[in-house]
């Protein structure tokens, strides 16, 4: 028997089976109109080829419409769909059979959503393909092909974000980094966990390499991570303690630098200094700071150096010398007063340490009227209190301070001529400062007003008590204050003063009349108050740590310091500090300079 015969018959066979035993079975139909009624009846076993003579019976149409090769992932769905596309071949535009299939699809899309939702776009593909091939206008088949196209640009996209994280290559460069990239995921799906996950890496990575850099002193590269790090939309709090940790960090090294040229000055190793002087240009230090160092190059070659307590002078000219000047120790200590002192106000604290990592120069002396004589003479230099025509004196009938017409600096605390030996006063801070300038100019070197951790570390001269000479009253005349045993006149007495304590003056003394302190430095807790260079703070809180002046631009008060002749105990303290106008002159108030060395 040929073997493709058979197939053929047996398929046949099949199909036609059912009707076969239906007739077969039939009891009143009559046996000539049987048509097949026992296999053997069509196949005879004589012979191994035959023939045979084929009944009539109506066999199966050919298929008219040739349906889709497509297969369901489901059994169970997948046998529906085989069979009613088998039906819908044979019987093509039928109502019920397009009808089922329709409800089939509509299940189909069911499992494709369910599975897409899940994120199994392997499974929902499978059930959109099938639906793409019967009824490809379906919404389903479009979003699939979406979904499926915007999960595979996720999984690329994250696939390099790990490698460019892995390789460190952080937020550089710009369109191909681990932060570009999880951020192009986030575009996509801004919940998407493994992106938000990498960029929290990226984040914390960032910091790690911050502090290798900072580690490393690696200034530049650290800054320029900080400012890619605000794309990373970093907690302001935190990016700003970077940025201080980073300002600290490179103000610490450009110390370290500048005291490593300043050691070198000192000890004598011209060409060291010379090389750390070059090496903070290219650190970026101010021109300033560069051009102090410098100047202290030179002092160094041309003095030799400076000893701590050592008095020196700077010519102004032919025979002629500027203030004398005392070097003071470097060293630290705690400005303000402790919050249990007596008397103590607010604005003298918190108290905190302040360090020199150098010594400076201060003047021994109050500048004297004679010393501010030489200034005016040779600039022409008219005062505030000039301009103004008047400033405050000391009227002698009622013991009070008030505004008098015509007094200026060649005036006394009273308002009569002032000997050359006195402290200049009726100056303002203007006034000292156009002094200092003249001075540095004529000197070729940088005078200034001293600051005010200056001031109060030379005033306490390594001392921490209420005043540098002790806790109470002075066992003797050292400093021009309120005493109880001075008289004015043979009558006026001080109401508020230290008991038991006379030091033979009322009113400025002539500069240097009464005792030094350790340092070697007069009147610096009386005879006049004095002008520093400090903007006024009502407190030390963010105050510079390293001595120098407090300064904003455009400030309208300047800090005064030290004691005067009118100073009650309270107001002699070490501590104690006020400040007035750039423009004020009053018989109280004078100035000393100072110099860095």
């Amino acid at each position: 028997m040929k073997l493709w015969f058979s197939a053929l018959l047996i398929v046949w066979i099949g199909s036609f089976w059912g009707e076969v035993v239906a007739q077969d079975a039939s009891a009143d139909a009559p046996e000539e109109r049987r048509e097949v009624r026992r296999l053997q009846d069509l196949i005879s076993d004589e012979g191994t080829d035959f023939s045979m003579d084929l009944p009539n019976f109506d066999l199966p149409q050919t298929p008219i419409e040739q349906q889709p090769n497509v297969a369901l992932p489901d059994q169970d769905l997948d046998d529906r769909l085989q069979n009613i596309l088998a039906q819908r071949a044979f019987n093509p535009g039928n109502e019920q059979i397009e009808a089922e299939l329709t409800g089939l699809l509509d299940e189909v899309e069911d499992r494709a959503q369910v599975a897409l939702d899940a994120g199994d776009f392997d499974l929902a593909s499978r059930y959109s393909s099938v639906i793409a091939e019967l009824d490809p206008d379906r919404a389903i088949v479009a979003e699939v092909g979406q979904r499926r196209a915007r999960a595979d640009e996720i999984q690329r996209l994250l696939g390099q974000a790990d490698q460019a994280l892995a390789s460190d290559n952080l937020i550089e460069p710009a369109n191909a980094s681990a932060l570009a990239l999880y951020r192009r995921v986030l575009d996509i799906d801004s919940g998407q966990a493994r992106a938000v996950a990498g960029i929290g890496a990226v984040h914390q990575r960032s910091l790690e390499r911050f502090d290798i850099l900072l580690d490393d002193s690696d200034f530049e590269a650290a800054e320029a991570l900080l400012d890619a790090l605000q794309e990373l939309e970093i907690e302001p709090a935190e990016l700003a303690s970077r940025r201080d940790q980073l300002a600290e960090a490179r103000a610490d090294q450009q110390r370290s630098m500048i005291s490593a040229a300043r050691s070198a000055v000192d000890g004598g190793e011209f060409d060291v200094a010379e090389q750390a002087i070059n090496d903070l240009i290219a650190f970026g230090a101010d021109a300033e700071t560069i051009a102090q160092l410098r100047r202290s190059l030179e002092d160094a070659e041309r003095y030799a150096g400076f000893e701590p307590g050592q008095l020196f002078q700077d010519g102004i000219g032919s025979d002629a010398f500027g203030p004398v000047m005392i070097v003071v120790p470097s060293g630290s200590y705690l400005m303000g007063s402790p919050d249990n002192e007596d008397d103590r106000v607010d604005n003298e604290g918190p108290r905190y340490r302040v360090s020199f990592d150098r010594g400076f120069a201060l003047a021994r002396n109050e500048i004297t009227v004679g010393e501010f004589r030489d200034f005016v003479d040779q600039t022409g230099y008219v005062t505030d209190a000039e301009r103004r025509g008047s400033s405050r004196v000391y009227i002698s009938n009622t013991g009070s301070i008030a505004s008098r017409d015509g007094v200026t600096w060649r005036n006394d605390f009273e308002g009569e001529r002032a000997d050359a030996s006195l402290p200049v006063i009726h100056v303002s801070w203007n006034d000292a400062s156009a002094y200092v300038r003249w001075l540095s100019g004529r000197t070729d070197r940088d005078y200034r007003l001293p600051s005010e951790a200056e001031f109060e570390y030379a005033l306490r001269a390594g001392t921490q008590t209420r005043y540098w000479w002790g806790e109470d009253r002075p066992g003797n005349a050292v400093e021009n204050v309120t005493g109880d045993g001075d008289r004015f006149n043979g009558g006026r007495r001080w109401e508020v003063a230290f008991r038991r304590y006379q030091d033979g003056f009322w009113g400025p003394a002539p500069v240097g009349s009464l005792q030094p302190n350790p340092f070697g430095l007069y009147d610096m807790g009386g005879n006049v108050m004095e002008w520093v260079e400090d903007c006024w703070h009502d407190s030390y809180v963010r105050a510079p740590t390293d001595g120098s002046s407090w300064v904003n631009p455009g400030c309208d008060r300047r800090v005064i310091r030290g004691a005067q002749w009118s100073s009650t105990p309270a107001m002699s303290r070490s501590a104690f500090r006020l400040s007035a106008g750039p423009t004020t002159a009053d018989a109280r108030v004078g100035f000393r300079v100072a110099r860095d060395l």
